[in-house]
């Protein structure tokens, strides 16, 4: 993939040999990326970095300061998602240009999600290359931006990257399970794409939030609103542009907050809603239900249960292509 054909960093003896192809050419480590090599084959690309925030003022400093310092980065903006507390504040102050979620495209309808802050992000910024860091990064290191945009400076055939790492899990009496992390990737999203797009089996970790592509390739594709946003990139991506266009890189070790496990049930239930979807738009199999979804799950009180229903739906912000060519015809163009 780099001048150097860096060597693959998993093994996968048990893979079709399609597949174990894709992983040798197509996965490499922060590491095989050097700065200087990669300051070389930038030339005229420019390269920007958003993050989508919500209340994440703790952790969102850091990591602006780092992307901000970081010699490949061109322009970095964070998305403040509805934050109650001093994220925009605290990310401004370390640098990032901050915009409201609101604020973006306000002429549309509001809708609300993760994968909301990421379509506004990448409307708001003009980089040729943009990378994707989640806000609650602890000790995020320069190599994180250095191995996303790596192979997109080096290899134009590849449109985009994904990030894997070792994800640790800190479990009661401070005992870690290194892989820990990355439950509702085991449980739900990993089953899913081996049994329905087997071609994508080869991703270390689907559900990464860190990740970069190049800009019109992310705006030829819809963005999920919510936590399915991931793992539709990939279906779509894949379909549109083939498997060989897409890449991995290890970027070693990630630490960040994890969510609490009823969290982990809707944010799993949002994944599901949006692969059934798209198996549905493929022909293959219905949505089982109608949406919104309706999700129960229980939490315990004093000698009791309390029935907790939660109404989950996974709407759809077309391509922003599609967005551009309708703003050309109608209302002229507006950034934050």
């Amino acid at each position: 993939m780099s001048p150097t054909s860096p060597p693959a960093a998993v093994a996968a003896p048990g893979l079709p040999e399609h597949q174990r192809a894709w992983l040798e050419t197509r996965t490499s480590r922060a590491a095989d990326w050097p700065v200087r090599e990669l300051l070389h084959a930038k030339g005229t690309t420019t390269v920007s970095v958003v993050l989508p925030a919500r209340n994440e003022a703790a952790t969102v400093g850091a990591v602006v300061r780092m992307a901000r310092r970081h010699p490949l980065v061109d322009e970095l903006v964070v998305v403040d998602s509805g934050s109650t507390d001093s994220t925009g504040e605290v990310a401004e102050a370390a640098g990032a240009r901050v915009v409201r979620q609101e604020d973006v495209l306000d002429h549309l309808p509001t809708m609300t999600g993760k994968g909301e802050a990421l379509w506004k992000g990448l409307y708001a910024t003009e980089g040729d290359v943009v990378a994707f860091l989640d806000a609650d990064l602890v000790g995020c290191p320069p190599e994180f931006v250095t191995g996303l945009i790596g192979p997109l400076l080096t290899t134009p055939e590849v449109q985009f990257v994904k990030g894997f790492y070792h994800r640790p899990l800190v479990r009661p009496g401070r005992r870690t399970e290194n892989d820990g992390g990355g439950r509702v990737t085991e449980l739900v999203a990993r089953p899913l794409l081996n049994l329905y797009w087997p071609e994508l089996a080869g991703f270390v970790q689907p559900l990464a939030g860190e990740y970069a592509g190049r800009r019109d390739a992310l705006e030829s594709v819809p963005f999920v609103c919510h936590y399915g946003v991931e793992i539709a990139l990939l279906i779509d991506l894949a379909e549109r542009h083939g498997l060989s266009a897409m890449a991995q890189v290890d970027l070693g070790r990630r630490r960040h907050r994890h969510q609490d496990t009823a969290a982990l049930g809707r944010m799993a239930t949002q994944i599901m809603l949006t692969a059934f979807g798209k198996l549905e738009r493929e022909g293959r199999a219905p949505t089982p239900t109608a949406l919104p979804a309706r999700l129960a799950q229980f939490r315990a009180g004093h000698g009791t249960r309390e029935v907790v229903v939660t109404e989950v739906d996974v709407p759809e912000r077309p391509s922003l292509a599609e967005v551009r060519a309708e703003l050309a015809t109608a209302v002229p163009a507006r950034r934050p």
